[in-house]
C-alpha cells in the first residue's frame, strides 16, 4: 500500500509508508552525505511518538545512510557550545524516540553508516545491511569523547573486545565483517536492500501486536537493568564527554577530517 512520500525537514527526511503498518523514514541530505543536523533530528524526534505503524524502517538516500553528526559547519568562536548542542540535545532527543517507541524499528543500512549514524542505526532493534557498505566510529580520529549511553549501545550489541576495536582504533568495516561481529542482522545485495527491508519490516508488522511490544520492553528493561551506573560515575562520564569539546585536540580533529590531512594533537 505505497503512497507519495511526505517532506519533512525541508525535504532533509521523507516519510512515507511502504506496506500495511509499516511507515518508512528516509534520510535525505546528500550534499551532507545524508549528515545528521538540528533539522534531521528534531524530525525524526517529533515525528515518531505520532506514528502508529507497527514496524518504523529507517534508510537513507543516494547510496549513503548517514555519515554522522554535521559538525563541519561549525564556527569557530562558537565551536564548543554548537557541537555539544548537536551532539548532547537533538541527537539524543532522536535516539530516545527511538527507543521510546513501542514497536520494532529497523534501520535499513543503504551505504555507508558512520559515527552518529551508527549510533542511530543501533538505536533500532534490527539492522539490515547492503553488501559492501562500511560502518565505522571515528571519534579516536577526531578527538571525541562518544557518551557512555551510546557506547552502552556497542557493548550491548558486540561485547567489549570489538566495542574496543571500533573506538580505539577508529576503523570501519564492511557488512560481512559488521554481520559476523553483530553489528548487523543481514546483508542484502544492494539492488534488493529497500526491496528485502519492506519486506521483512512487513514480516514484523504482520505479528502480534502486544507480544511486539511486550517482548521490545522486556529486551530494554533488561539491557538498562544492566548498564546501571552509580550517579557519581556518571557525573565523571558526562563531565569527561563535555570537557573533550572544548579542547584543542577536537577542533583540530574535525578541522583535520574536513581538509583530509592527518590531524596535529597537542593532548589539551
Amino acid at each position: 500500500m505505497s503512497e507519495p512520500a511526505r517532506e519533512l525537514a525541508g525535504g532533509k527526511v521523507r516519510l512515507d509508508h511502504p506496506a500495511e503498518a509499516v511507515a518508512r523514514l528516509t534520510i535525505a541530505n546528500p550534499v551532507k552525505r545524508n549528515a545528521l543536523d538540528h533539522a534531521i533530528l528534531d524530525a525524526i524526534a517529533t515525528t515518531l511518538p505520532r506514528l502508529e505503524a507497527r514496524c518504523v524502517v529507517i534508510t537513507g538516500s543516494g547510496g549513503m545512510f548517514s555519515a554522522g553528526y554535521d559538525i563541519g559547519d561549525l564556527r569557530d568562536e562558537t565551536f564548543a557550545e554548537e557541537a555539544s548542542q548537536l551532539v548532547a540535545h537533538p541527537f539524543a532527543k532522536a535516539i530516545q524516540a527511538l527507543d521510546a517507541y513501542p514497536f520494532p524499528t529497523l534501520a535499513a543500512l543503504n551505504g555507508h553508516t558512520i559515527g552518529g549514524g551508527l549510533e542511530l542505526a543501533l538505536s533500532c532493534d534490527l539492522r539490515l545491511a547492503a553488501a559492501g557498505v562500511r560502518l565505522g566510529m571515528p571519534p579516536a580520529k577526531l578527538g571525541l569523547v562518544y557518551s557512555h549511553t551510546g557506547v552502552r549501545r556497542f557493548l550491548d550489541a558486540v561485547g567489549a573486545p570489538r566495542t574496543r576495536e571500533l573506538f580505539h582504533v577508529g576503523r570501519t568495516v564492511d557488512a560481512a565483517t559488521a554481520e559476523r561481529w553483530g553489528l548487523v542482522n543481514e546483508v542484502a545485495d544492494p539492488e534488493a536492500l529497500e526491496a528485502r527491508g519492506v519486506e521483512l519490516a512487513a514480516e514484523i508488522a504482520s505479528n502480534a501486536p502486544l507480544a511486539l511490544a511486550g517482548n521490545k520492553r522486556v529486551i530494554a528493561a533488561l539491557l538498562d537493568a544492566e548498564g546501571e551506573l552509580d550517579p557519581a560515575v556518571e557525573a565523571e562520564l558526562v563531565g569527561l564527554r563535555d570537557a573533550c569539546f572544548a579542547s584543542e585536540d577536537f577542533r583540530e580533529g574535525v578541522r583535520a577530517f574536513a581538509e583530509k590531512r592527518p590531524p596535529r594533537w597537542r593532548g589539551r
